[in-house]
């Protein structure tokens, strides 16, 4: 039977893989959600902003995409986006800091692990900086310190509020005590904010940790996380070594600080929008 026998002439013109090797080229285009173990197709996942559509569990997405979600029509002006790191300390640690940036800013395409810009939200002028994690874990040194000074000063002058979403493992241990003073310059710029009557809102992410825990991520008007979150000082490991007790479950996560009063509300990604947008009219009333 004729259309059982294999085509000579057509198969000869399929092309070798080499060493025999044959697969389905499918790399890429699923993702396991760390939730519910389910496998998902990974277009359908980033449509819905990196939400679980069958559990609900947050995967984290970089800064540029958290612009996009927030700003109206993912439009917005970007500041200070040649400020980089000029190495204070001349840090070495399996290799020099300097080319660690450098490594980190090719990778990226960012300057360092924060975007500041400007835009509306629903219809309504506000600044908003944006952390990466992917830049060195988030961490915060001279440049996320001034970038959110300079940020705090420009709206102050055009008389927008503030939002801030952090995703950090904490102060960049490669900048040494200059990463620890932006703590308290940035501290003490939100105070000008507060004297001047503009809102901050702060948007806490996974991770948020060390010194942006101990300073502008819990310093917000209005303190709002996303679900399941992991936010803390010093990591739960650490903490179970020093204290030496097990420590209660979903310690550290977004819900259990709402719990116990260090968060005013708990947000899903989806509606966060809407959410600040309904708090900055609050605000303005």
């Amino acid at each position: 039977m004729s259309w059982f026998k294999r085509d000579k002439q057509a198969g000869a013109a399929l092309p070798r893989l080499e060493n025999g090797e044959r697969r389905v080229r499918t790399e890429g285009l699923w993702q396991k959600c760390e939730g519910c173990r389910q496998i998902i197709w990974k277009k359908d996942l980033e449509a819905n902003w990196c939400v679980c559509p069958k559990c609900g569990n947050h995967s984290r997405i970089d800064a540029i995409t958290r612009l996009k979600l927030l700003f109206d029509d993912g439009a917005y002006l970007e500041f200070d986006a040649g400020l980089s790191s000029s190495d204070p300390l001349g840090f070495v640690d399996n290799q020099p800091y300097r080319e660690k940036l450098q490594a980190t800013q090719e990778a990226t395409g960012l300057s360092d692990a924060l975007i500041s810009a400007s835009g509306k939200l629903d219809d309504r002028a506000v600044h908003i900086c944006a952390m990466e994690s992917r830049f060195i874990g988030g961490s915060m040194g001279c440049v996320v310190g001034e970038k959110i000074a300079r940020a705090i000063e420009r709206a102050i002058d055009k008389r927008t509020p503030l939002i801030i979403v952090s995703a950090s493992g904490g102060a960049r241990m490669q900048e040494g005590a200059i990463s620890l003073m932006q703590m308290a310059k940035i501290s003490a710029a939100l105070m000008r904010l507060d004297e001047a009557r503009l809102p901050y809102i702060s948007v806490l992410t996974d991770p948020t940790t060390g010194g942006v825990t101990a300073s502008y991520a819990m310093l917000g008007d209005l303190n709002i996380a996303e679900p399941g979150a992991l936010i803390g000082f010093a990591g739960p490991r650490v903490i179970e070594q020093t204290i030496r007790q097990k420590l209660p479950e979903g310690f550290q996560r977004s819900e259990f600080l709402l719990k116990h009063g260090m968060l005013d509300a708990v947000v899903p990604r989806l509606e966060l929008k809407s959410y600040i947008s309904k708090a900055l009219k609050f605000f303005a009333a």
